[in-house]
């Protein structure tokens, strides 16, 4: 594509910024917390135990847990996924 004065605001404004990549990057990781979340949920984190368990508060506080656990996994480098959608999400952004 040949830049021309009438196309060069549009050039300008698909070029990808590090804000936008930085906010992208951010959904990828939640994207992956929560699906680290449901996959910590079906392997039975968060439930309670039979004995010595924490009653109706561990319960009720035990998808923070698991959320929290998630998003440190994420932190640590995860299982790749976020990159995986952060590349996705980036090249469907920056398209021409």
């Amino acid at each position: 594509m040949q830049v021309t004065p009438d196309t060069a605001g549009v050039a300008l404004a698909r070029k990808p910024t590090a804000q936008a990549d930085a906010e992208l990057r951010a959904v990828a990781d939640q994207l992956e917390a929560g699906f680290l979340a449901e996959m910590l949920k079906s392997a039975g984190f968060g439930q309670a135990r039979d004995s010595f368990g924490g009653g109706e508060g561990e319960d009720q506080f035990s998808s923070f847990l698991v959320q929290a656990q998630a998003e440190k996994m994420v932190a640590a480098g995860g299982i790749g996924l976020s990159e995986s959608l952060f590349q996705a999400l980036k090249g469907r952004t920056h398209e021409g």
